[in-house]
This record gives C-alpha cells, structure tokens and sequence, in this order.
C-alpha cells in the first residue's frame, strides 16, 4: 500500500519524480521542436480555487452525518480533489488553475453515512462527485456547479475494509475505498489474488475499478475488473441496490453491468464482492521480436483464438519498439531492457500452473509468425516498470512537451483501420507528432489499441491537446471503434459515447439517471 498521498499535480510518489536527461531534452528539441517553458509550475498553495458556495448550515449537516472531522473545506483538500490525471487535468493544475475544486470533501465512514449524504444532498441541490484514487483519465471528477447549491467530494478513503474471505466460494467481500495494493497483500495473507494490476494500481482502489469498468496488464490470464464483480450494493438518493446473489442468473438482465462503468452517475458502490484467484505459484516474463505490426497482431490472434494464452499478451508497434516505451523508467539511461530496436515487441507472460509447457506452446506459435524469441530480460524488465509510464509523463510535461495516451478496441478484422485512423486524426490534428501505440488486451474476436502521443506545447496545451481528441473521438467512431476500453467516459468521451450508443442508448441511460437521481446530484455532467 502506497504511504504518501499522490503528488497534487502529477503522478504518484512525489519522491519518484524526476527530470528528464539532457540528452532526451535534446532529442526532443530536435526531433519535435520542444522548449521548456519559462513559467515554473505553480506551487499548491497559489492554485486558484472557486469560492466555496456551500453555506455554514450545509457544512454543519454533513458533519452531523459523517462526524466534524470528516468534512474537510482547508485549500490543500480542495485542490487534491479538483481533477483527475489526465494530462489536461495536469496542464490546468501546473498553470495554477483549480477551478474543479468542490467546497468541501466528505469522508463517509460506511453504506448508511454515504446513503444519508446522498439523501440531504438531494434536498438541498448538493453536486456529490465519488472519489477513490483520483486517477481518473477522462475528467471523470469535476462536476458541473449550474443550478447546485455548492459541490462535494465524496471521497470513500475511510470506507478501506477487507469484509470477509470466502474460501469456498473464492470471493472476498470488500469495500469501495480499499487502495489496490492493500487487497492484494491482504489476499495474499490468504494465499489468493484479484490478478487485476492495471497502471494505476499503486494509487487507485476497488471501486474505481468497478466505476470506470477497468482492465487490468493481465487481462488475457485474469480476466477484467467487471469479470471478477460477483455482486455489488450501491447507495443513491432513491434507495439501494442489493446486487448479486449468484455468479450467473436468468431472471432478467443483470443490473449489475448497469452499474459497472457507471463512474458514479447511477449511485455510490459501496461494497463489492469479488472473484478471487489461487496466488500464482510460479512466474515467467519474457519478449519476443516480431517483424512488424502485421505480423505480431496475427500471432497475438492466433493466440487469443486458439491458444495457449498467456497470462499477459503485449505487442508494441515499431514507433514504440524504438522508443523503447516499454520500459520508460530506463528512457534516457542508455539501458532499453531489451525493448528497443527494430521489429516490434512482444512481452508474454505466464502465471500459475503449467508455466514451462504453455510457454513452449505458445513458442511455438508465436515462432510460425516470424518471432524471435529475447530471452527473460525484457519480460523482467517490463514487469518492474510496469507502472512507471505515468511518471515520465509528467517529466515530459515539465520540458515542455504535451503527452498524452488514448485507448480503444475493435474486432480483429477491423483493427489495422482502426489503427490507421487514430493514427491519421492524430498526425492531421497535431502536424508532427510522435505516435505509438501497443496492443494491450486481447479476445478472442477483437483486441485494444492504447496509443501514446508527444508533441511540442502550443501556447495553449490545453486546447491544443482538446482539439486532437476531437479529431480522435470522431475518427473512432468512424472507424468503428469503441470510444474507450478501460479509461471510462468521464466528460471528455461523453459526446463520443453518445453517438456510439445511438440517441435511444442515451434515452434508456438518462431514464435510468432520471429514476435513481431525479434532482440530478450524481457527479453532474459524466456519462449522460
């Protein structure tokens, strides 16, 4: 479990933040036309913030239901709860402005504080944002304030439990707050697992796994977080849902996917029951070199559809290859881990039982597509900055640089489009940036594209970086592309999101919305 709370304007441990090496400041000059910016990055206490609009007597009634110490109105807790981790949200807080700040945070201590919370909040025309870790990437958690009466955050830190352990069944009961590393280190007092290591793993928590639908690095072997949700309960300002009573069901469709990826706009979740896994006897990580892209989304397929799967499938294309973005905490060192070159690479990794016979199967299969094989180095060398990206992309934004990631999926057959299409809106939209991408989850009927994107800051990197997602957002959906895997919709995907579903999609969505929040208080302005 991470010990400091994440840096306020970037990206995790403040202490692994760094600068980027002269010679990388250089290339970057050179190649993109990056130039550090004369304004250093604001400090937090100079970060401008709204005039908090909640009257005393609000204050006072929700400190009545969570307790005096538990609503927090102080600058600092404001301004850590005023936006996510997108690249935008970094770009706003570095220039010092805070405007998503909510009034006030709240700390709920459990279901039927959170369930009193939304109720008052309802009556009185409170905004109430859910929080987790924060890392949201699709501007997830700043509401909307036209026509409320002030904004909260509710943040869900103190809600952190392991319930109970159900070693017959293999689920765990937990609730919303709990910080992914602590489940994983208390199932594994238990020698169990959730197997779900997303990027953000270090500082996101379980329910904003389950709100934001997410998928974790070892999708292929573990499945994704919606997998893994046996059951839910969640509070709204109407009542609660009791959700789950068996794996599967028949009677009816199963409300808990209208829960999932929700992000809040439906209800706070505020306990969940989990699929848990054995821990994994043995590991091995490993890379491949594929001739190109082509060829290394045929062997990925091949695998997904005939097997054997390894636990984690990767595949980066040759821009990213080169780069050696696979490894980003050795960018700049002179030590690519065995990623960089030409070709295009596969990292595979296997976890569990049978490891030595499925990696020679699959050896063989990813060999009948041109591979060479790379030996362990680079599988352990992406597997210890695995959750490294983050950080240099906030060293990029120091020199500079406007770097961001997008994601989407499709099926096979329309994946090398999809590809093109990004990658076009991108290059048309921003002149010449440097684009990459890598495939990072995979099915057997389709698989996702998570693209990196650098380029030198304009005078207004915000906009600049908001008119290259519209482009983006429209050619995905021309393309036929879904507008997110696993980053959610959060405000930035929304209009995106709409025109994927159709407009009787978004009638049965704000129908649902108009139900279970009728005054409309539910992280206003995501999803619908």
């Amino acid at each position: 479990m991470t010990s400091e709370p994440m840096l306020w304007s970037g990206w995790g441990d403040p202490a692994k933040a760094r600068e980027l090496p002269e010679q990388v400041r250089r290339l970057l000059h050179d190649l993109l036309g990056v130039r550090a910016s004369a304004e250093p990055a604001a400090e937090l206490e100079s970060v401008r913030v709204p005039p908090a609009a909640l009257e005393p007597r609000h204050l006072d009634a929700l400190a009545a239901l969570v307790g005096d110490g538990h609503v927090l109105t102080t600058h600092e807790a404001r301004v850590r709860h005023a936006r996510g981790r997108s690249t935008p949200d970094l770009l706003r807080l570095r220039a010092g402005d805070g405007d998503g700040a909510p009034d006030a945070v709240v700390l709920p201590g459990g279901h039927d504080e959170v369930a009193r919370v939304l109720r008052l909040c309802a009556a009185e025309r409170i905004a109430v944002v859910p929080f987790g870790g924060g890392t949201s990437v699709v501007g997830g958690l700043t509401a909307g304030r036209d026509g409320f009466a002030g904004v909260i955050a509710l943040d869900l830190g103190r809600m952190n439990r392991l319930i109970e352990v159900d070693a017959e069944s293999m689920t765990a009961l937990f609730e919303p707050g709990m910080p992914a590393p602590e489940a994983e280190r208390l199932l594994g007092a238990h020698g169990l697992t959730l197997g779900h290591f997303p990027q953000s793993f270090e500082y996101a928590t379980l329910g904003g796994f389950a709100a934001a639908r997410s998928s974790g690095q070892a999708s292929a072997g573990y499945g994704r977080f919606d997998d893994m949700v046996a059951g839910l309960t969640v509070a709204t300002p109407e009542g609660d849902l009791d959700l789950g009573r068996a794996p599967k069901s028949a009677a009816g469709p199963d409300l808990r996917q209208l829960v999932l990826g929700s992000e809040g706009a439906f209800g706070v979740i505020t306990s969940l029951r989990l699929r848990v896994r054995r821990a994994p006897a043995e590991k091995a990580y490993e890379g491949w070199r594929l001739p190109g892209f082509a060829a290394g989304t045929a062997a990925l397929r091949a695998l997904a559809q005939d097997g054997p799967l390894p636990t984690v499938l990767r595949l980066s294309d040759e821009t990213e290859t080169m780069i050696g973005l696979a490894r980003p905490d050795r960018i700049g060192t002179g030590e690519s881990g065995g990623s960089g070159g030409s070709g295009c690479l596969v990292i595979a990794g296997y976890e569990g039982a049978s490891v030595a016979a499925r990696r020679e199967a699959a050896a063989a299969v990813l060999s009948a597509h041109g591979g060479v094989p790379l030996g362990e180095e680079p599988g352990r060398s992406w597997a210890h900055g695995r959750f490294s990206a983050p950080y240099l992309r906030d060293s990029l934004l120091a020199a500079g640089a406007t770097v961001e990631t997008l994601e989407t999926a499709g099926f096979w057959a329309n994946l090398p489009r999809l590809y093109d299409a990004v990658r076009l809106a991108l290059l048309g939209a921003l002149g010449s940036p440097l684009v990459m991408c890598h495939i990072s989850h995979v099915y057997e009927t389709g698989a996702s594209l998570y693209f990196t994107v650098v380029t030198a800051q304009e005078g207004d990197p915000v906009a600049q970086w908001e008119r290259a997602k519209e482009a983006v957002n429209a050619a995905i959906v021309e393309a036929g592309g879904t507008i997110s895997h696993h980053h959610g919709v959060g405000r930035d995907h929304k209009a995106a999101y709409a025109d994927e579903i159709g407009p009787l999609g978004v009638a049965i969505l704000r129908a649902v919305k108009d139900r279970v929040d009728p005054a409309g208080v539910l992280n206003p302005g995501a999803l619908v």
